[in-house]
């Protein structure tokens, strides 16, 4: 299948990387979600949950929110930011490291709203209990902003500039000899 170039696509893919670093402080810094138990209100954030929910034993939980609200999300801005500076600074070589890398990165990108699930289905079970209650806080709008422009990132990179620099070497080789 044949698709068109994407136009302007580093700076594109740069400018969502810029806009989910911006939202990924506030994401870190509020409370992503809050709990209420017998009148005491504790407010979370995304370190604070992961902590709290390893606290309560739910290993499997807190783990899944780890890696999907701190590991991927970090992952994706550095290997994105790496493919764009190590275009725009001409690096040569590791073609293939390079897409799988972004490969990689596309893949996980499918995964990236796991956390924002996992929070609303923890609203959600818990408001059934009564004695517990889950709130959503407003930190959750930011990492969901960080999660969609960082997908938005992924999407706008144009993979075929990795291999552009090589063919452009070989096609002016080719017309010199």
């Amino acid at each position: 299948m044949l698709h068109t170039r994407k136009i302007n696509s580093v700076q594109k893919t740069l400018a969502w990387l810029i806009t989910a670093v911006i939202f990924y402080i506030p994401a870190n810094l509020y409370p992503v979600m809050s709990t209420s138990t017998l009148g005491r209100t504790a407010y979370n954030t995304i370190v604070g949950g992961v902590v709290e929910l390893w606290n309560q034993q739910a290993y499997f939980i807190s783990v899944v929110i780890f890696f999907a609200s701190i590991v991927i999300p970090i992952g994706k801005i550095l290997v994105l930011m790496w493919l764009c500076l190590s275009l725009k600074l001409r690096i040569k070589g590791r073609k293939q490291e390079r897409m799988v890398l972004y490969r990689i990165t596309l893949w996980f990108g499918r995964w990236s709203m796991i956390d924002v699930f996992v929070v609303a289905i923890l609203v959600s079970l818990m408001q059934l209990g009564g004695i517990l209650k889950i709130e959503p806080g407003i930190a959750i709008v930011a990492f969901a902003v960080v999660v969609v422009t960082t997908m938005l990132a992924a999407e706008a990179f144009d993979p075929r500039l990795i291999w552009d620099q090589e063919e452009s070497k070989e096609n002016h080789a080719n017309t010199h000899h």
